[in-house]
């Protein structure tokens, strides 16, 4: 009903349906290129990062992120992870997140970890729907966040079906 209401009222100003859908088209399109580059997805992805890793003073350590400058399928992307942190009771990493920006759902694997895992080095295979940083953030015991990130190029997307 609204639909046909602004249609009758775009038809008296002399704007046509077909002209008035070519401006509804193009509104939605540069909606959509905005899409992860906004500011307001950034802010979602901080707020995401903060709810599942906690907020914290910087860390020591590192982690090494091995994910490719660019992936050939999308469907199927690697991820070497490692961590140069001590693993020893009242100071080891406790948990370790791992984001990707712009894919539907961006929080893509959390792990938990004890003194008793002895190192934190793994490799994880995702998908990735486009281009995106990647980012890992570890969490030790103290609270304290350890972060990289890196930019994945991703040839074919992975996250359709």
């Amino acid at each position: 009903m609204l639909m046909e209401s602004a249609m009758s009222e775009s038809m008296k100003s002399g704007l046509t349906r077909r002209s008035l859908f070519g401006v509804m088209g193009s509104v939605g399109v540069g909606a959509a290129m905005l899409g992860a580059s906004s500011p307001a997805r950034a802010d979602a992805i901080a707020d995401l990062v903060a709810k599942e890793m906690g907020t914290g003073p910087a860390g020591t350590g590192s982690i090494a992120l091995g994910a490719p400058d660019k992936a050939e399928n999308g469907g199927l992307v690697r991820i070497p992870i490692s961590v140069d942190h001590p693993m020893e009771p009242g100071n080891y990493i406790e948990s370790l997140g791992v984001f990707v920006d712009n894919n539907p759902k961006p929080l893509v694997a959390k792990f938990r970890f004890t003194p008793e895992t002895g190192t934190v080095n793994f490799e994880l295979r995702i998908k990735m729907a486009k281009p995106s940083p990647v980012r890992v953030v570890a969490k030790s015991n103290t609270g304290k966040l350890i972060q990289t990130s890196k930019h994945v190029e991703v040839a074919a997307g992975g996250c359709a079906g």
